[in-house]
């Protein structure tokens, strides 16, 4: 199907989404968050997508929400700011309940709900020419996009806070120190290693990266027995799939295992 802000294509098992209004910095306004949360669904109902790749188009990862379509709403940006956070949580929660993993590819700036999208994916990976700030209280506004839910994971308390409260800018080797971002890449082989990353992903065990992704999205809710509990199931489920067993086989046999994702 056909977007108007994004792009979207299935290679080598990837499902490679590209924010694709570089023209708006890639801002999100209530079509886009429409097809995030479309294009999510796709994702996560066909098999044949066994990794995400979030990338975008432009010198901008993504600016945020779109502030043009705040002021022009007038007396119904209340309204507006529930329909387009409607589709970009719908996103979010299916990037990370679906088993596929999500990795966020961001180059240039991350701001706002562009930098809330890349922290819910499952890996970050950052260009060194990127920058991330969460610009919400600038305009008056609060964190949306679950950022109050994953960058605590990530980060921290104490240093989500003083994001959320003082808006400062981090550079790509700052948000590395961090613990906000995995991996730091030279700007022009970000697209070239992010894509080999996503296939190296998209060849593994599909299923347990999705009960994993699971399991620990629950971590910080259970104690400890309950969590064990969620944990025996999960594996000893795992344990009647196709790549569980030749997983095994791969091991005795000393090679590679070869996962078909089921």
């Amino acid at each position: 199907m056909g977007f108007e802000r994004l792009r979207f294509d299935i290679q080598a098992g990837v499902g490679e989404i590209t924010l694709a209004r570089p023209e708006g910095a890639n801002a999100i306004d209530l079509i886009c968050s429409e097809e995030l949360a479309e294009v999510a669904l796709l994702c996560d109902q066909n098999p044949d997508v066994r990794a995400v790749l979030l990338r975008a188009e432009g010198p901008m990862f993504s600016a945020g929400g779109d502030v043009r379509s705040f002021r022009d709403a007038g007396d119904d940006i209340p309204g507006l700011l529930k329909r387009i956070t409607l589709g970009l949580h719908v996103a979010i929660s299916r990037f990370a309940r679906m088993d596929a993993p999500v990795i966020a590819a961001v180059g240039g700036t991350a701001a706002g709900g562009g930098m809330s999208l890349a922290c819910a994916c499952d890996i970050v990976l950052a260009a060194d020419n990127a920058r991330f700030t969460m610009a919400y209280t600038r305009i008056g506004l609060v964190p949306d996009g679950g950022s109050t839910f994953f960058l605590p994971r990530r980060i921290g308390l104490a240093r989500t806070r003083d994001l959320i409260l003082r808006n400062r800018v981090l550079s790509a080797a700052q948000a590395l120190e961090w613990g906000l971002v995995e991996q730091v890449i030279p700007a022009a082989e970000l697209d070239t290693e992010a894509r080999k990353i996503a296939r190296e992903l998209a060849a593994g065990p599909t299923l347990a990266f999705g009960e994993a992704k699971r399991l620990l999205l629950g971590t910080f809710d259970h104690g400890l027995e309950t969590q064990m509990e969620l944990e025996t199931r999960a594996i000893s489920s795992m344990g009647a799939t196709d790549d569980a067993r030749e997983g095994l086989r791969a091991f005795f046999e000393k090679r590679a295992p070869k996962f078909g994702g089921n």
